[in-house]
């Protein structure tokens, strides 16, 4: 047993073999270097087995038994599942023509130089194999060589019958389930079931590969990036951003997933989408492309890029858009607004710069804003600050009216029913009451969750004339039947009926002289019993001033 098996190789700190290392020797250069140099330590103890420390061997012991079953005869066929494991192991171990004629390196060399002829699924497969021994594959040159063959199939005559074609050299050597460690007879296995599922789906399109090369790594996709020339800024290519979308995609980070793998593949596809968006993306896939990038660790700069492109076209979004869920701790909130509030900024900004119907985009996104402000209210981890800075993002230009962001403010409140006075009061900040319609601003006095001090700033703002009656035609037609009503006139104002008011009979009676007056000074048929009613009522109570001396209500 010690004169067969005399030396002991521990593999990677992990495996150990005992083989002949005379038989070993008559293959691997690297070996018997190793041999030589072990047996001078050993002088005295020539009959002891020799151990070798091999490290960083490529395949592992996969590789390492595949090398053993070729030095001791065992006739392993070459096949596109190993041939990147055997190459990388016949260059780590020196296994070349100068021991022995018809070694190991040469056989795979020779196999790799018919790679142009083989059929598209081969090429992939021999891809997805090297990424067990990518750092040795890509030193040696063999991923370069294979990623060319990607690349000269591509552009190729897409008809699947021809590029899926098994008549190539590899196809022709059956591979022994001996010469195949289970790893890559499983990928072997997958991959000609890809093929058949696909044959009849792909004919003409430009995107039939997506699907294939989806299956192998980050570091493989990279080096076919960087080959193109398309790498991070460089990216011009449609297609090719398309897949990378459509690769990464595929890749949704989890908990076992390195994201920084696909950082350098996310700021490429990043680049592309900006480079093309205006022509090639809608809106709502921005936003898909921004949900599916955000969970990769892409740079600043192709983030600002990125959110750049979305804000300039903020108003083609819809609310679905724009409920993104915030990534992190549930403390920030349970959507991202800060990403609503950076896109708004954009967009404002961009408004202030160009004409035409900018104004008809503007108070689109006002009515989004406020329904997007209404979706989100009743988040309990909304605070007031965001809600103000998501609504004070808009000019009043954005507006026409703003019942719909009452309404939001409506919801809030009654979703945190313990906000405190002061966060109530400088939560309605963001409102224009000039901008409310008198049912609005009714009901905005009768709320008992508005502050007081507020609903007698919105009443007071209220101005029924002409210039701020509310632009819709019913609206109008209610508004003038009240005015023109006598029975308006004899009504007590809604200030009078607010809670925790306590008004006296004096401050009533100027309220409605206030109101009488208006009617007077507006109406050129007013009879003359009517003025001296009024006067009389203004001499009673001392007021002999000018109207506007008056309470203002409206």
């Amino acid at each position: 047993m010690s004169l067969c098996c005399d030396l002991q190789i521990n593999l990677n700190n992990q495996f150990t073999f005992f083989v002949n290392q005379d038989l070993i020797s008559e293959y691997s250069g690297f070996l018997r270097k190793m041999i030589k140099q072990s047996n001078k330590k050993k002088k005295n103890h020539k009959n002891s087995r020799i151990i070798i420390e091999v490290e960083n061997f490529p395949g592992g012991s996969d590789g390492f038994d595949l090398v053993l079953r070729f030095c001791y005869g065992g006739g392993i066929s070459i096949d596109v599942s190993n041939v990147s494991i055997l190459h990388c192991s016949s260059v780590f171990l020196e296994m070349t023509e100068k021991l022995c004629s018809s070694n190991l390196l040469l056989r795979t060399e020779k196999f790799l130089e018919g790679m142009f002829y083989w059929s598209w699924n081969d090429i992939v497969l021999c891809l997805k194999s090297c990424e067990q021994v990518f750092l040795h594959a890509d030193s040696y040159g063999l991923v370069d060589k294979l990623v060319f063959g990607v690349l000269a199939k591509i552009p190729q005559n897409s008809d699947v019958s021809h590029v899926f074609s098994s008549s190539s050299p590899s196809s022709s050597a059956s591979a022994s389930a001996s010469s195949q460690s289970p790893e890559t007879a499983m990928i072997r296995s997958y991959s000609d079931k890809r093929s058949t599922s696909r044959s009849f789906s792909c004919r003409t399109s430009n995107e039939w590969w997506f699907d294939d090369m989806s299956i192998l790594g980050p570091k493989i996709i990279e080096k076919l990036i960087n080959t193109l020339g398309a790498h991070d800024k460089n990216n011009d290519s449609l297609v090719l951003t398309k897949f990378l979308l459509h690769y990464l995609k595929t890749k949704v980070p989890n908990k076992s997933t390195n994201k920084l793998e696909y950082s350098g593949l996310a700021d490429t596809a990043v680049q592309g989408v900006v480079f093309a968006a205006k022509t090639a993306f809608s809106c709502r896939k921005m936003f898909w492309v921004l949900r599916v990038l955000s969970g990769f660790s892409i740079s600043k700069e192709s983030r600002i890029g990125l959110e750049r492109v979305i804000g300039e076209m903020l108003d083609q979004a819809t609310l679905d858009d724009l409920l993104i869920p915030a990534g992190g701790k549930g403390e920030k909130g349970f959507y991202d607004v800060d990403l609503v509030i950076r896109l708004l900024k954009v967009f404002v900004r961009i408004g202030n710069t160009e004409d035409g119907d900018q104004n008809l985009r503007m108070r689109r996104i006002g009515k989004l804003i406020d329904k997007y402000l209404r979706e989100i209210s009743p988040d309990q981890n909304l605070k007031v600050s965001k809600f103000l800075e998501v609504a004070e993002s808009l000019p009043d230009s954005a507006r026409d009216w703003f019942d719909g962001l009452y309404r939001a403010i409506d919801i809030y409140l009654e979703s945190h029913p313990k906000l405190s006075s002061e966060d109530r009061t400088k939560l309605c900040r963001c409102l224009n009451y000039k901008k409310l319609t008198l049912d609005t601003c009714k009901q905005l006095a009768k709320n008992p969750k508005i502050p007081p001090n507020i609903a007698v700033q919105a009443l007071k703002s209220q101005q029924l004339s002409n210039e701020t009656r509310p632009h819709s035609r019913e609206d109008k037609n209610k508004v003038n039947k009240i005015w023109n009503s006598r029975k308006y006139l004899e009504e007590k104002p809604i200030l009078v009926c607010l809670k925790g008011f306590d008004m006296s009979e004096k401050f009533e009676d100027d309220l409605m002289m206030n109101l009488e007056r208006k009617q007077w000074n507006n109406s050129e048929k007013v009879s003359k019993e009517k003025k001296s009613e009024v006067m009389s009522r203004s001499v009673r109570h001392g007021h002999t001033h000018s109207s506007s001396s008056f309470p203002r209500l409206c």
